[in-house]
């Protein structure tokens, strides 16, 4: 991403907040007019005094009055433009996390599966912070040294032309110098934020799976993974860090060598009588204050290119596409009834790799559609497309003969209603995890549904009962009981298209056999389709697809497939004799 792009996005941000940008920016030019007025008022007072018996003490005290006058409102107006610009600062922040975690909940799931969550994490937090950091604060100092490099040169040329002309020619050398550099730290500081963003996804990964890692007595590998990683970021790190450091250092040089010519100077020009005592102390201040803004300036681009490396992360995330949003019309049904057709359907996660090639299925309302095969046969797939998670290559599928394209996503999942093998809780209680697909459930409708799922028994138990806090992830509850609360969620909405992808898998047998009378209790009417490992769970299907290698093989009744010397067989019988 160019560098004027991350700027026009940066200045949608600072729109919201321009009126406290512009004040900022007001306080900060009056902060530095103050500061060059003293110089001069300084000088002035150093000329009043002649010689021994010979100073005008009534001049010397009001200028030196007024020095300090000027020096106390520019320190406030300092501390004022400090505080604005936290301010602003802390807003953008917000605001572009708020933007990037609504975008991020309505990515394709194909862009988040392709990334780490560890990467995707680190552009939310570390990137923003460091744009926060480098970009708005760094401008502060930017802006004001700007300003105090013009006035100073004003000043210095309406002083004396002599020394002002050797101040401005020596400047380039220090732009020069600066420009160098910094082109070069670029790339080193994105090399740096994606090296750290590799870091966080490993610190997820071995945090998220610590029970996997002790089990499988990986803790050496994972260190010896993570020093690694360690590695490449702290290798990173320092270049991005020396070379950038180069920067400050190098125009320091150049900087005292204006200030030397500019003392060289002025030192001939009291000798001739062209210039007094005073105005000489006033040039060299003024050499010190224009030489000053170079150094912080020089600082200020080491942040900045960190920062611009970082904010190209994390507006790529921004800019990142999202899927037509579809509104829902009166031309829609009220309900989905459940009559599922796939015509020719064709389907890859990645273009060279076909999975679906040729898919043709008819589902009547009211049917119960068991989906069986061998480990990555497409099983999951073909409800990753039933839900609209990815869209299909080539062919249709309809949904009460409308178009599933046509469909507006929000209105789909309004209809059917999922329980997963990989269980998912949100910070908060069980009353409002539970509720989550209906947030306006009566606790009568809470309770009922938990009942219905063999859930209410152990919610009962738990200290503040319905009001229990669950941690992360549904910390404090067995795998069982987490699955449990997934299925209470589906019973409380009761959509007319239903999806169980090994939803008793956590389950124990006695408990997994009331679920499974709930289930069909819950089914009866309802379009359901029972991905399921177990073949003996799913005899009653009024129709079993048999999947292999993205397509179904076979489909048929339970007693129809068993019949013939069927796929569908081998996998019953080898089932049978695991059993």
């Amino acid at each position: 991403m160019k560098t004027k792009s991350i700027l026009s996005h940066l200045m949608h941000y600072l729109k919201r907040s321009l009126p406290l940008l512009l004040l900022a920016l007001l306080l900060a030019a009056g902060s530095v007019i103050l500061q060059i007025l003293v110089p001069k008022k300084v000088g002035a007072a150093i000329d009043t005094i002649v010689g021994p018996g010979k100073v005008a003490f009534d001049a010397l005290w009001g200028f030196l009055r007024t020095a300090g006058i000027f020096i106390l409102i520019s320190a406030c107006c300092t501390w004022l433009m400090s505080l604005l610009l936290n301010r602003v600062s802390f807003r953008v922040v917000r605001d572009i996390r708020n933007d990037a975690i609504n975008h991020i909940t309505r990515l394709p799931l194909s862009y988040l599966d392709a990334r780490s969550n560890g990467d995707i994490i680190s552009r939310v937090v570390t990137d923003v912070d460091q744009v926060s950091d480098g970009l708005l604060l760094g401008f502060a100092q930017f802006f004001t040294g700007i300003l105090t490099i013009v006035g100073t040169l004003v000043l210095m040329f309406l002083t004396n032309i002599k020394i002002a002309l050797v101040v401005m020619l020596l400047t380039p050398l220090s732009l020069f110098v600066a420009r160098f550099i910094a082109s070069r730290t670029f790339r080193m500081f994105r090399a740096q934020s994606e090296a750290r963003a590799k870091q966080t996804s490993l610190i997820d990964e071995f945090v998220g799976q610590a029970k996997i890692v002790q089990a499988y007595s990986y803790e050496s590998r994972a260190a010896e993974q993570f020093n690694a990683c360690d590695e490449t970021l702290c290798d990173c790190a320092l270049k991005a860090t020396f070379f950038s450091s180069l920067t400050n250092p190098c125009t320091r040089f150049v900087n005292s060598t204006v200030y030397a010519a500019c003392a060289l100077v002025g030192s001939f020009a009291v000798i001739g009588g062209s210039l007094s005592v005073g105005m000489l102390t006033t040039m060299l201040a003024y050499a010190g204050q224009y030489a000053k803004p170079f150094n912080e300036i020089s600082g200020v681009v080491t942040e900045l290119q960190n920062a611009l490396a970082c904010a190209a992360r994390i507006f790529e995330l921004l800019d990142e596409p999202l899927p037509e949003v579809q509104t829902e019309d009166a031309s829609l049904p009220q309900a989905l009834k459940g009559d599922i057709n796939f015509s020719h359907v064709a389907f890859s996660y990645v273009p060279e790799r076909p999975l679906i090639t040729d898919m043709n299925i008819s589902v009547n309302s009211g049917m119960r559609i068991a989906i069986v095969g061998p480990t990555g046969c497409g099983k999951t797939t073909l409800i990753n497309l039933l839900m609209r998670f990815y869209e299909i290559n080539d062919g249709e599928i309809t949904f009460d003969g409308l178009p599933l394209k046509d469909i507006p996503k929000s209105f789909l999942r309004k209809n059917i209603g999922m329980v997963l093998q990989d269980t998912w809780l949100s910070d908060g209680t069980i009353r409002d995890n539970i509720a989550m697909g209906k947030p306006d459930a009566t606790d009568e409708e809470i309770k009922e549904a938990a009942k219905a799922a063999h859930a209410h028994s152990f919610i009962r138990r738990l200290p503040n009962g319905y009001d229990t806090v669950l941690g992360e992830h549904g910390g404090g509850l067995s795998a069982g009981q987490r699955q449990l609360l997934c299925i209470a969620r589906v019973m409380l909405c009761l959509p007319p298209i239903l999806i169980l992808d090994e939803a008793t898998s956590s389950i124990d047998t006695r408990t997994e056999w009331k679920i499974q009378d709930a289930f069909a209790t819950m089914m009866k009417g309802r379009t359901s389709f029972i991905v399921a490992h177990r073949l003996s769970t799913i005899k009653n299907a009024d129709l079993i697809l048999v999947m292999k290698d993205g397509n179904v093989i076979e489909q048929g009744t339970h007693d129809t497939l068993m019949a013939g010397d069927t796929f569908y067989r081998t996998l019953y019988l080898a089932g049978s004799r695991e059993a």
